[in-house]
């Protein structure tokens, strides 16, 4: 599954175009690798998000093409969520 869909599915992120803009930006990564918004991602994936102050270290645990919110919550694990002060944001 392409990780744009992925972020929405799961409701990471509300909208793919959303998801798109922040991939492009290449602050995103799967496994340790710049993530873009083609990239296929899989089970036992682990991603790293910088979501507003927040940077989410997240495994990828399903993916499921369409989700309702109970499903959606079910398809990753929050491995770590670090508050980041304003000077380590990038943009």
């Amino acid at each position: 599954m392409r990780i744009d869909k992925y972020l929405k599915v799961t409701r990471l992120i509300k909208r793919r175009t959303a998801a798109k803009e922040l991939l492009d930006r290449g602050i995103f990564s799967i496994n340790g690798k710049v993530a873009k918004p083609s990239s296929e991602i899989k089970e036992n994936d682990i991603l790293v998000l910088p979501l507003g102050r927040h940077l989410l270290t997240v495994k990828v645990l399903r993916c499921l093409e369409h989700a309702n919110k109970e499903q959606a919550n079910g398809m990753y694990e929050i491995i770590e969520d670090k508050i980041i002060s304003e000077t380590e944001i990038t943009y």
